[in-house]
């Protein structure tokens, strides 16, 4: 590996680790749900996207209440009641399609992570020759590669 990978390898370390020893991720991860999320990822996946995809409209339907709130001080107070129940059904819309999308996009997402997981658990590596791929035989491998040719002569010798 190059010298910016390392780098950047030891820096995600750190940062996880920085997450994992967090009081708060641990309690968490030690909690029935925790658990839970841990056995099933496609699960904590489409919870993850939900959660991400559903602030911005929390956030603004949480603003419209404030603001129909100072509207009822002054004297809408009716008008609020209707205003929050209507935005209240529309952000029960907007979330539940949020919640089908989040559903399909970790579907998608982990359709193609098998699909190219399995695909490159059998794809040939490049050093058979035809015959070997045309028998099969270069899938299954006899003998470990070799990482050091010097040891490998030393070995013959």
């Amino acid at each position: 590996m190059s010298k910016e990978m390392k780098e950047l390898q030891k820096r995600w370390n750190s940062m996880l680790e920085t997450v994992h020893s967090n009081s708060h991720v641990v309690a968490f991860m030690n909690s029935r749900v925790g658990h839970y999320l841990d056995d099933h990822p496609f699960v904590a996946l489409s919870l993850l996207i939900f959660m991400a995809a559903s602030a911005i409209p929390v956030a603004f339907f949480l603003v419209f209440v404030a603001a129909t709130t100072v509207t009822a001080c002054i004297g809408v107070i009716f008008m609020e009641g209707f205003l929050i129940l209507l935005s209240g059904v529309t952000l029960l819309c907007v979330l539940g399609g949020l919640g089908m999308l989040s559903l399909a996009v970790s579907g998608v997402l982990s359709v193609c992570y098998l699909s190219l997981t399995t695909l490159l658990n059998h794809w040939p590596s490049p050093s058979m020759s035809k015959k070997e791929i045309a028998n099969g035989s270069g899938f299954l491998p006899s003998d470990p590669p070799a990482l050091d040719q010097d040891t490998t002569n030393k070995k013959s010798e």
